[in-house]
């Protein structure tokens, strides 16, 4: 057999698998909800974020765990940024806004106001949509005060106002090496992310 030959017949099975590969795929059964009104959408992500700056006279609160530290965050409610950040990742998810438009700092009922109850707020409105939260993933960032001590009581806490296992929640710790805000020790941020899933009847 000739070189061309060869390489005639190699492209010709590459050219076949590659075809077949795609009807395989365009076989698989779609993750979605066929239910009629429903959007079509069985699982949903949301992005969450929020920063808030360093205070003194305030407790530091993380996770609706208080931290032992000299200074607190600045905010109309107990500014407690992780939490803020997965509330705003949920109402992502659901097509709800955000923590702001919910629970607006010009509102005097949330003065001070613990974000627990923000975030069982959020909980409840995800649920009247049908809608549950799969899995949860965050990050805090800052550079004092070293958080990875307290990571497990934040986990628990959280955990139990969600209602669902703690491995099914990720909290992580982590500093930007001295640059930004962050960095320069003014404050903290925290991302988030979660997976919500319509409930099955």
């Amino acid at each position: 057999m000739t070189n061309e030959r060869k390489k005639w017949l190699l492209r010709r099975v590459y050219t076949e698998h590659i075809w077949s590969s795609r009807c395989w795929l365009c076989e698989l059964p779609a993750m979605t909800d066929e239910r009629p009104g429903q959007g079509g959408i069985m699982y949903r992500v949301g992005i969450g974020f929020d920063a808030h700056r360093f205070s003194k006279g305030r407790k530091l609160i993380l996770g609706g765990m208080e931290i032992t530290y000299e200074l607190g965050l600045e905010g109309h409610s107990d500014a407690d940024v992780l939490t803020h950040a997965i509330c705003d990742a949920v109402l992502g998810a659901i097509g709800e806004g955000d923590i702001g438009t919910h629970f607006p700092d010009s509102d005097p009922r949330y003065q001070g106001i613990s974000s627990l109850v923000l975030l069982k707020e959020t909980l409840a409105l995800s649920g009247s949509k049908g809608l549950k939260i799969e899995n949860i993933d965050s990050v805090l960032v800052c550079e004092k005060p070293r958080l990875s001590p307290y990571i497990p009581q934040i986990k628990k806490k959280l955990s139990s106002v969600i209602e669902f296992p703690e491995e099914c929640l990720g909290i992580k710790a982590t500093t930007t090496d001295g640059m930004g805000f962050t960095g320069r020790g003014e404050g903290i941020a925290a991302y988030a992310v979660v997976l919500v899933r319509r409930e099955e009847p």
